[in-house]
């Protein structure tokens, strides 16, 4: 999942800040509690900016917790390509940016496609963050039921 915040040439934004918090949170002066984005993020295969795209994170998040940078999650993984082509799940979930490996528990929240009914979790690991334009390469690992 690419998230690009900054733009640059070739390469646009696809996050976009919708509201602005009020309250610094602690170890980032800029990224406030009660920030919001919505995005249209990149899939793609693997993390390199000419991996084959597989489809689009598209919703939202927000900085959620008060006194940690954690966000909420509300993405619809929408696919575009291969085998699941047409298909979507829901994700809905907490994330605790600065942990390593996070689980993303997937709540019967949505899913059409090859994915209806579907039920499971996912492991967000951050692949690359640079801290000046806040763009990242999120590597994102589903084990679905389905």
């Amino acid at each position: 999942m690419h998230d690009t915040v900054t733009a640059s040439p070739g390469s646009p934004a696809t996050v976009v800040p919708v509201a602005r918090g009020t309250t610094p949170l602690p170890g980032d002066p800029t990224t406030r509690f009660g920030d919001m984005y919505v995005v249209d993020d990149p899939l793609t295969e693997g993390p390199g900016v000419a991996s084959p795209a597989v489809g689009r994170a598209q919703g939202f998040y927000l900085f959620a917790a008060q006194h940690e940078l954690a966000v909420m999650h509300c993405l619809t993984m929408v696919f575009t390509a291969g085998g699941h082509n047409g298909s979507y799940i829901v994700v809905q979930a907490r994330d605790a940016v600065l942990d390593k490996v996070r689980e993303l528990p997937l709540p019967v929240v949505g899913g059409a496609g090859r994915f209806r009914s579907a039920t499971g979790y996912g492991l967000l690991r951050t692949h690359s963050f640079n801290p000046s334009n806040k763009n990242a390469v999120l590597r994102i690992d589903m084990y679905l039921s389905v």
